[in-house]
């Protein structure tokens, strides 16, 4: 695991500046290691975390004539298989490292080597005979890269504060991208919140000619949905026997490491499947949570069911209010871009938590993309059958009751969801998809995507092509690189996806019941509770801080003058959400957080001017 980086074009002497800057920018990506190497005006560099062959595993890494040269971020997880591939085909290695395989694999496949890649990556090869550089990500992006043109030069990075230690970078913030973060609570890639700064999207890869400066991205993977919508025909014990299979395999491969490593452990469905295939591979497993002080956000106690029933070595945390509100001052530092996601708080917590203990932690992320296991996706189908209430039993009855309904303090209470659902009820699938996501509705029409699928199976690639992406993913990723933690996600190796989005949406969400085949093969492994109990989200009690220990900052970061200054929004309403929220008369958390976090990051990113 790495944070990695490099230049092409320009003076020479400059990029080696710049790259050592970038470099220093991500330690905390790779603690362990730096290295650097720069042919004619390519320079590349990297921060190195130690997980595979950690005496051999030195980047940047090259062949046996140092005409191919690479500097990778992330792991390889059929690298052993490929090595064997390649050792036939007449390849020497001199490592045991992951990274080697690609160096050797690029000579042997060129460009359709990355069809061939299981792992979680972003990596740079330079190939001087063909005068490339060529960059690809992992196909549901579990490891981020971003880049940029200026002027005759090429520049990327895995992070977006690294890019930015190259001042022709830092252009201003792009409207387009703000209009997005608004909408959406991320920034949506290609895009970044900086103008001319991009993201490499999953499954895509980056051809920049270093004779001609040009640039041509190309996709080599997207995912598929089963256009089945029933899945009545097929047999669910064999299907259950086939899932418990290809998640035990899955686990399998993303436990290959040099270093100790443990799990994250919440209590959910996801994060307790993967602990009991690792608990059925053997050997000792080490499991994380964290407890939250507020009883109605904990969830420890879940957790600890599981870890008393797996048999692992559990280790707990308890978050008290004081250690979540402490780490708000740090927020830009966390935030790469800004993120309206406040669990980014206790994720980052967790993290260090862990890393006290072990180097490398699987988690459960992507398996409520996978397998319907949102509530909205219940309300999608609730909506179908709201839309059909008469429009007058609906206006006059129905909506002013919800809206009368009190305000509360919890995520997840009825009036929040009500008030949610009612907003948005009677829009187009995607419309109604963001009303309920996002914070504030966006300017436009919402252009429509994946519309040649049903419905709910639209939802499903809404929440696999950016939520996951552009929220989970890359909240797991700067949590956990942030304290110098490598974390993984085996729901999205490559084979449980396949197998996954294979599947009929019948044996996802049956009726009302999410995660239908998932809970139905984990029965028997997991306790009946656990597998019974409903949803409940990783939060933090927002609404509340806002309106105590929080009250201040949020004053400070929004106060009129300040955002009339910065000219972004309108001072005018941004005043009337602050007002509304501190007297209770509307629960304005969701607004108020995504514009906190903005003001947060861009505090962060005015330091660099």
């Amino acid at each position: 695991m790495c944070g990695i980086c490099g230049v092409a074009g320009g003076n020479p002497a400059h990029g080696r500046e710049l790259v050592s800057r970038m470099c220093r920018a991500m330690v905390h990506r790779g603690p362990d290691d730096e290295g650097s190497i720069q042919h004619e005006d390519v320079t590349l560099g990297m921060r190195r975390l130690s997980i595979i062959d950690v005496a051999g595993g030195h980047q940047p890494m090259h062949n046996e004539d140092s005409t191919v040269c690479l500097v990778q971020n992330g792991e390889i997880f059929n690298h052993r298989e490929l090595r064997a591939q390649l050792l036939a085909a007449g390849h020497v290695f001199t490592t045991q490292s992951d990274t080697e395989v690609i160096v050797h694999g690029w000579e042997e496949w060129g460009e359709q080597l990355v069809e061939r890649l299981n792992g979680q990556f972003a990596f740079c090869i330079h190939d001087r005979k063909r005068k490339v550089l060529f960059l690809a990500r992992d196909r549901m992006g579990i490891k981020p890269l971003h880049y940029a043109v200026a002027g005759d030069r090429f520049v990327f990075a895995s992070e977006l504060k690294a890019l930015l230690r190259d001042p022709e970078l830092r252009r201003g913030v792009d409207p387009s991208a703000l209009d997005a973060y608004l909408a959406y609570e991320f920034v949506p890639s290609p895009r970044s919140i900086v103008l001319g700064i991009s993201k490499l999207r999953p499954g895509h890869t980056l051809t920049w000619s270093l004779t001609d400066g040009a640039a041509k991205v190309r996709q080599y993977w997207a995912p598929e949905l089963n256009a089945e919508t029933d899945g009545k025909v097929r047999n669910p014990d064999a299907e259950c026997a086939r899932l418990r299979d290809v998640l035990r395999e899955s686990v399998r491969k993303e436990l290959i490491s040099d270093v100790p490593l443990g799990v994250f452990l919440s209590g959910g469905i996801d994060s307790s499947a993967v602990t009991a295939m690792m608990a059925q591979l053997g050997g000792e497993v080490k499991s994380f949570s964290v407890g939250f002080a507020e009883r109605s956000f904990d969830e420890a106690q879940h957790a600890r069911q599981v870890a008393k029933h797996l048999g692992t070595d559990h280790h707990e945390l308890t978050l008290e209010p004081e250690m979540m509100l402490g780490l708000v001052p740090r927020l830009p530092a966390l935030l790469d871009e800004p993120l309206g996601d406040a669990s980014i708080i206790p994720t980052y917590l967790l993290s260090a938590f862990t890393r006290e203990h072990v180097t490398v932690a699987l988690g459960g992320d992507g398996g409520d993309e996978l397998f319907a296991g949102y509530p909205t996706m219940q309300a999608h189908r609730l909506a179908s059958y709201y839309k059909r209430v008469p429009r007058l039993l609906r206006r006059g009855l129905v909506e002013p009751v919800v809206r009368m309904l009190p305000v509360s303090r919890d995520n997840l209470s009825f009036d929040f969801r009500a008030k949610r659902f009612v907003s948005g009820a009677d829009l187009p699938v995607a419309e109604r998809h963001l009303a309920w996501m996002g914070s504030f509705p966006p300017r436009a029409e919402v252009d429509a995507e994946f519309t040649e699928l049903d419905p709910l199976n639209q939802v499903l690639m809404l929440d696999m092509r950016y939520y996951l992406e552009n929220d989970i993913l890359v909240k797991l990723d700067r949590a956990s690189m942030m304290a110098s933690l490598e974390g993984r996600v085996p729901l999205l190796n490559n084979d449980f996806v396949a197998y996954a989005t294979g599947l009929p949406l019948g044996m996802k969400l049956r009726g009302l019941r999410s995660k239908y085949l998932l809970k139905r093969a984990l029965k028997g492994i997991l306790p009946a509770g656990i597998l019974e109990r409903p949803k409940k989200g990783f939060g933090i009690p927002v609404a509340h801080w806002f309106r105590g220990p929080l009250r201040e900052q949020l004053l400070e970061m929004l106060s009129p003058e300040r955002i009339k200054r910065e000219g972004f929004f309108e001072a005018a309403e941004v005043k009337r959400l602050v007002d509304e929220h501190l007297s209770g008369k509307k629960d304005n958390r969701k607004q108020l957080w995504t514009l906190f976090a903005f003001e947060a990051w861009y505090e962060g990113y005015r330091a660099l001017l």
